[in-house]
C-alpha cells in the first residue's frame, strides 16, 4: 500500500466513524419504531453547530458540548411529540415525508439562527498529528473514534444486558402482545428518538473541531448515515459501525485517487448496488417489518 494509499484510508477510517454515529441513529430508531427518520443528519449539525457558536460566545468547550447534546435530545424528542406521534397511525411512506419535512424545516430553522457562515470548535486535544506506520491522524481522530467505542458499547449493553433494554427487544419483536402486557411502546418510541438525536449531536460535537461546520452540514451527514445503515443492515447496530467505516473509506479513498466529486456518487452507487444485490444489508436480517 502506498503511502497515499495509506493516508486516504486514515481518512475514511475518521468518516466512517461519524457515518456509524449518524447510522446508528438511523437503526435505532428503525428497530423501535420501524420509522426511517431522513432527519438524523441534522441533528449531527445542531450539536456541532451549538457548541461552536457557544465557545463563540465564550463558554468553555465541555460545557458547551454538554448544551449541545442536550438540544440536540430535546430537538428529536419534540420532532417524535410534534410531528411522529400525531401521524402515527399513518402509513410507512407517509411518515418518511414527515421526516423529510422535519430534515428541510430544522436546516431553516438553523440557516434563520446561524447565518451562512461556517463554524468551527477548537480541537479538545492539543498536539501534533499522530502518526499511524506513516499516515498521520489529527489529535482530534482519538475523540471521535473513542466516542464510536463508548455509544456503540452503552447501547450493546443496554439491549443486551439491562431489564429495560430486554423489554424495548421484546417490544420490537412483538408489539401487539407488549402493548397487551402493559410494556410502554410510546415511551419506548420517545426515547428512542431522544437518544438517537443525543448520538447525533455528540457526533457534530466531536467531528466540528477537524472540518468545522455549518447550517446544512446535517444534509451530508444524512445522506452518507442513511448510506452506511442501508449497507450494514437498516435493523443492525453492528451493521451501522461496519457500513460506516466501509463507506467512510471507500469514499475517501475514491475521492483522493480519483477526484474530490467522487465521493459521494460512490456512496449512492454503493447504495443501488447493496439495495440490488443484498436488501437486508451486510449484517441485516432478511426479514423485514411489514
Amino acid at each position: 500500500m502506498t503511502a497515499a494509499l495509506w493516508q486516504y484510508f486514515l481518512g475514511g477510517v475518521v468518516d466512517g466513524a461519524i457515518f456509524a454515529l449518524v447510522a446508528a441513529g438511523f437503526v435505532l430508531i428503525y428497530q423501535v419504531t420501524g420509522i426511517i427518520n431522513l432527519a438524523q443528519g441534522e441533528f449531527v449539525m445542531i450539536g456541532g453547530m451549538t457548541a461552536a457558536a457557544l465557545t463563540t460566545g465564550g463558554m468553555p468547550v465541555v460545557g458547551a458540548a454538554a448544551i449541545a447534546v442536550v438540544v440536540a435530545a430535546t430537538a428529536g424528542g419534540l420532532t417524535y411529540l410534534l410531528a411522529i406521534r400525531p401521524a402515527r397511525g399513518g402509513t410507512a411512506l407517509t411518515l418518511l415525508f414527515i421526516t423529510l419535512g422535519v430534515d428541510v424545516a430544522l436546516r431553516g430553522l438553523a440557516l434563520f439562527v446561524w447565518g451562512t457562515n461556517p463554524y468551527s470548535l477548537p480541537p479538545f486535544s492539543a498536539g501534533n498529528a499522530i502518526v499511524v506506520f506513516g499516515g498521520a491522524l489529527p489529535p482530534q481522530a482519538l475523540w471521535v473514534l473513542g466516542t464510536d467505542v463508548l455509544v456503540f458499547a452503552a447501547l450493546y449493553l443496554f439491549f443486551r444486558h439491562t431489564r429495560m433494554g430486554t423489554a424495548v427487544r421484546a417490544a420490537v419483536a412483538n408489539p401487539p402482545i407488549a402493548s397487551t402486557f402493559g410494556i410502554p411502546l410510546r415511551t419506548f418510541a420517545f426515547g428512542s428518538f431522544v437518544v438517537a438525536a443525543a448520538i447525533g449531536g455528540l457526533g457534530g460535537v466531536v467531528i466540528t473541531p477537524i472540518p468545522g461546520v455549518q447550517y446544512d452540514a446535517g444534509l451530508t451527514y444524512g445522506l452518507a448515515g442513511f448510506v452506511s445503515a442501508v449497507l450494514g443492515g437498516i435493523d443492525s447496530l453492528p451493521g451501522a459501525l461496519l457500513g460506516g467505516f466501509t463507506l467512510g473509506i471507500v469514499e475517501h479513498v475514491a475521492a483522493g485517487l480519483l477526484s474530490p466529486g467522487w465521493d459521494q456518487g460512490i456512496g449512492f452507487f454503493i447504495l443501488l448496488l447493496v439495495l440490488v444485490v443484498r436488501p437486508q444489508g451486510l449484517l441485516g436480517r432478511a426479514a423485514r417489518r411489514a
